[in-house]
């Protein structure tokens, strides 16, 4: 353990919670993390351990038919999951990018690796508990209520907030509100509206008379947040500066003397933001756009302040400890999913460089008065590939823009580009976080397979911003092998371009590159035993445990989920391949399927299979009748419901028993009851579907 966390007794963080200081963090939705599952694929059966998946089978009678997932164990074992325990199946994702060992079936292995993990994430647990709660033990700034001006401001927003924009906004001043420091992870997909939830976060806070500081990552991002926060802002007295290397020495200077006389209401800058001669004269709100581009020095600074001020941290992609902390429940997180009205999905191709191609891309995008960004991510060779480009398409203007070239110049690069000056932008990937130019439509890539996943998929999300179809172009070199890993991150970007992938795309770098050290790398072997996906459930569970028990809950009071019944009837209950071709497309609705627990899902999801698929075939009626039982069933506390000599017997958990006086009202022919079970007997009662939802009813 470090220094910080043998600051805090057990005693004293129970004392935090009594206090409501060390709230509970709510969870963030585990089918918001899914992955789709590919045969060949490793994945995790929380019961059963590590197997490859072989691909999904039919099974079943005349009269009961399902369909299972395959799974494939050491020594040629087979596993079939139906369909309706899919929540039961996640992708492994492990510790580094060797392949898992299979467990073996009918072992007590993967039972022992469990719990060695089990006892490891107690430990690190208590760890993260304290080392929050050493935020939690210093008084916060409790910021007032929304005043006049920050109606006006919100009214003034010139789209459609998203329903998902509304609730972190909701969250965000929740927290500012709250007497405690604020650390909250507001992820969306790029151009969800982020920036927007931060302007209205950041104007909150100058009007209680507080001091706001926006970290960015690269000196044109800088800029552009500087043009949009005053855009935003205009209409009230609140000054912004961006410091940066754009400015000069004397202008910084005045800046820095601004910060420190209060003068200064907001400033953007970048890592310059966060060197020592910078002091606030009140600093009340750090906001960090994507936190993944600072370093390990500047992370240790910013969480000396994020004990002190509220941090809000935006981010499209979640680094790895990020996400990690934030799915346990100990960090705060807000998610935006839904596109903002009218945005199109992005038309990606991965391809070998090939003029003819390049040529009529970009022709095509200036054919509709839009721009382009061919992104050469090598200084020394930008000039002459720019060279190349203007030969290949001489009727184009063509400017250069990088990192390394004199703070004038690029500013004024691109204020020429953003004006339609030129229109081609050949550039490093400079333009990587953050630029909002609705008018480039186009992306080019050279070498895309030389760049990380998630940079490629922050890279696309610089094009599609407006309401026009986007294309982006990820080209590899023609004579060269691309690599296992490279080769990886390609189909993915290539798969990935429904909106909003930006979740799944942060757990699939998980995956390539590996879940790696979280806490340090000691962990990093149980999260190769088990899993990340397990791995944090039982972390989860963990930090919960310790929660309780610092509040003095003893363990036989605490409230333990049960399992989700299990149910198997009579019917065909499937979703056809004739309905539904694609194999993935039904993975993912038997997914969702899996995760419903309220009657008013099942009428929603009845909706979205006939809109999406056309009438619903007698196959999906039975399924979505199953998904019913089985609600009404976890209500009732009802361990299965399966079938016996011509009978649907129904069984409570162990050391549970039926009210018998309950049951009177429903026994009738062919329904019978005695304290561990009822039995239906479906062959000899008419109308047993409806029969069967009134008993469990009943019991419920």
């Amino acid at each position: 353990m470090n220094k910080e966390t043998h600051l805090f007794t057990d005693a004293e963080i129970f004392g935090f919670i009594k206090q409501r200081r060390l709230v509970k963090r709510r969870p963030v939705p585990h089918h918001q993390f899914l992955i789709e599952l590919t045969p060949g694929d490793y994945v995790v059966h929380v019961e059963h351990g590590i197997a490859k998946f072989a691909g999904v089978i039919k099974m079943g009678n005349e009269n009961s038919q399902r369909e299972y997932l395959m799974l494939k164990y050491a020594a040629n074992d087979s596993l079939y999951v139906p369909t309706d325990q899919i929540d039961r199946v996640n992708r492994y994702i492990g510790g580094g990018d060797q392949p898992p060992t299979l467990s073996r079936l009918g072992t007590q292995e993967w039972i022992r690796a469990k719990q060695r993990v089990k006892e490891s994430v107690e430990e690190v647990a208590q760890e993260l508990l304290a080392l929050y709660a050493a935020r939690e033990v210093v008084p916060g700034f409790a910021f007032a209520r929304d005043t006049v001006w920050q109606q006006e401001l919100e009214v003034s927003f010139p789209y459609v907030e998203t329903p998902d924009q509304m609730e972190a906004q909701a969250e965000v001043k929740a927290d500012m509100e709250k007497a405690r420091p604020m650390d909250r992870l507001v992820c969306g997909d790029v151009g969800y509206g982020k920036t927007e939830v931060a302007i209205r976060a950041a104007f909150k806070a100058v009007m209680d008379g507080k001091q706001v500081a926006v970290l960015v990552p690269t000196t044109v991002l800088a800029q552009q947040h500087f043009a949009t926060f005053k855009q935003r802002l205009e209409a009230f007295p609140v000054r912004i500066e961006v410091l940066s290397r754009f400015k000069t020495t004397k202008e910084q200077q005045a800046i820095v003397e601004g910060l420190a006389s209060g003068s200064v209401d907001i400033c953007i800058g970048t890592h310059r933001l966060i060197q020592k001669d910078i002091v606030f004269k009140n600093l009340g709100l750090l906001i960090i756009d994507e936190e993944q581009r600072f370093g390990v020095a500047h992370k240790e600074h910013l969480k000396k302040l994020r004990q002190e001020v509220d941090v809000l941290t935006l981010s499209a992609t979640p680094i790895p400890r990020t996400l990690h902390m934030s799915l346990v429940g100990v960090r705060d997180m807000s998610t935006m999913e839904t596109p903002p009205d009218q945005r199109l999905p992005i038309k990606t191709y991965v391809a070998r460089y090939d003029e003819r191609l390049i040529r009529e891309a970009i022709l095509r995008e200036l054919e509709h008065n839009g721009q382009v960004f061919f992104v050469h991510n090598r200084v020394q060779s930008i000039a002459y590939v720019a060279g190349k480009l203007q030969a290949l398409i001489p009727e184009a203007r063509i400017s250069i823009a990088h990192g390394q070239m004199p703070e004038g110049e690029l500013e004024r690069v691109m204020t020429e580009f953003a004006g339609g000056k030129s229109d081609i932008l050949v550039c490093s990937t400079i333009i990587e976080s953050g630029l909002d130019m609705p008018n480039v439509n186009t992306l080019i890539i050279n070498r895309a397979d030389r760049f990380g996943l998630t940079q490629l998929y922050q890279l696309r999300g610089r094009v599609g911003r407006g309401a026009n179809l986007a294309h982006a172009y990820f080209l590899y070199d023609k004579g060269k092998m691309l690599t296992p890993t490279a080769e990886k991150r390609l189909k993915t970007i290539f798969e990935a371009t429904e909106l909003g992938a930006g979740f799944s795309i942060a757990l699939k770098d998980l995956e390539i590159r590996g879940a790696g050290t979280l806490l340090g790398q000691r962990q990093s072997g149980h999260i190769s035993a088990v899993g990340f996906s397990l791995y944090t459930r039982l972390l989860a569970e963990a930090v919960e445990a310790q929660r309780a028990r610092l509040a003095g809950i003893p363990e036989k009071a605490r409230p333990s989920p049960l399992p989700p019944p299990t149910i198997d009837l009579p019917l065909k209950a499937f979703i056809p391949e004739d309905y539904v071709a694609d194999v993935d497309t039904r993975l993912s609705l038997y997914q969702k399927l899996a995760k419903v627990d309220k009657l008013e899902q099942i009428e929603a999801l009845a909706q979205e299979f006939g809109d999406r698929f056309g009438a619903l075939p007698a196959e999906v009626k039975n399924l979505l009748y199953a998904v019913r039982i089985k609600v009404l069933a976890a209500r009732a506390g009802i361990e299965s419901v399966s079938t016996e000599d011509g009978q649907i017997v129904l069984r409570l958990f162990e050391g549970m028993q039926f009210d018998r006086g309950k049951l009177e009202p429903i026994l009738g022919e062919g329904i019978t009851a005695s304290k561990a079970q009822i039995r239906v007997g479906y062959e000899r009662v008419a109308g047993w579907e409806k029969a069967l939802e009134g008993v469990v009813r009943g019991v419920g």
